[in-house]
């Protein structure tokens, strides 16, 4: 079992950003690490609980995204988001993601964030509907390619999470990613405050990103964990070495 703790380890200063991340749903696939290995940066391997690694495709709202610790950027720092992840850990032990995929709404999010840190941003048309309880994510990508690739997830909220457990922990608990740019594996540590989590049932479900992302079929099966968060803020740090 991997050893995480909801909490996260002190940022070092300065802040590169921060950012809220407001109505997360959170759907995972067990899957065989080895599914995955040559999909991480070098120096990073699968991270695993009980033999088993992941899949996620979480859509969520970006609000007041900005640098430093300053104020949100109009109309840029404010939009939908998708991301296909995988989970990660690396030689000092950090227990991150690796991105596959995340869509968005702003071109020049993508243009920025695939320039500096070679995050694998995707420019597409994205809706978020919440009508009581049940929320509905559509998606389709504009540019790069597949072009029209996306789907649509709508999802029934239930009653909170009082007690995390272990999985939900691995798959929430995760204060920074794994990424290469330039060739060079990095990593951007993040901090939060713990997750509030909600029960949460997937009514719909059909879904091109994970396909798309080189895991042809796994959105074909029940998803092994169900679970949405309103949201929390969030600080980045600056990247390092791995």
């Amino acid at each position: 079992m991997a050893s995480l703790s909801p909490r996260a380890p002190e940022l070092r200063r300065p802040w590169l950003m921060q950012q809220d991340w407001q109505h997360l749903t959170f759907v995972h696939w067990a899957i065989d690490p080895a599914m995955v290995a040559d999909m991480m940066p070098r120096g990073v391997r699968p991270d695993t609980l009980d033999g088993a690694t992941y899949v996620g495709l979480i859509p969520f709202r970006m609000h007041d995204a900005g640098p430093g610790r300053g104020p949100g950027v109009p109309y840029l720092g404010t939009f939908a988001e998708t991301n296909v992840r995988l989970y990660s850990v690396d030689d000092h032990g950090r227990h991150g993601v690796v991105f596959r995929s995340l869509e968005t709404t702003r071109l020049a999010v993508v243009l920025g964030a695939r320039g500096l840190f070679g995050t694998p941003y995707m420019w597409a048309r994205m809706s978020i509907d919440i009508k009581g309880d049940v929320i509905t994510y559509s998606t389709r990508r504009r540019l790069p390619g597949p072009r029209s690739v996306g789907g649509t997830m709508r999802v029934r909220v239930g009653a909170p999470i009082d007690e995390p457990s272990p999985l939900e922990v691995f798959l929430t608990a995760r204060f920074g990613l794994h990424t290469s740019w330039l060739s060079r594996p990095l990593w951007i540590p993040n901090a939060h405050p713990p997750w509030s989590l909600r029960q949460a049932t997937l009514e719909h479900l059909d879904d091109g990103l994970v396909a798309a992302a080189g895991l042809p079929g796994i959105t074909d099966r029940t998803p092994d964990s169900v679970v949405h968060s309103v949201g929390l803020r969030t600080e980045f740090g600056f990247p390092r070495r791995v």
